[in-house]
């Protein structure tokens, strides 16, 4: 189990830090953004970004553990 998060953690990481990574997160917002008034700027609409950036965060702190410690 160790050796399958680690390389799986190793993959992420090294996805995750690619420029492409953060221009996807920004067009993530964006299009939350422009869903805004679709919506009717809602506690759904915002309940979904809330969500998905709280899970995101959430596993990030375990693969920045896992980089640290590999370090």
């Amino acid at each position: 189990m160790d050796r399958w998060f680690a390389r799986l953690a190793s993959k992420v990481a090294l996805i995750a830090g690619q420029p492409a990574a953060f221009a996807l997160a920004v067009a993530v917002i964006m299009i939350w953004i422009l869903g805004g008034p679709y919506f009717g700027w809602s506690d759904t609409w915002q309940l979904v970004v809330n969500t998905g950036t709280t899970v995101a965060t959430f596993l990030m702190v375990f693969l920045i553990q896992n980089s640290q410690n590999r370090n």
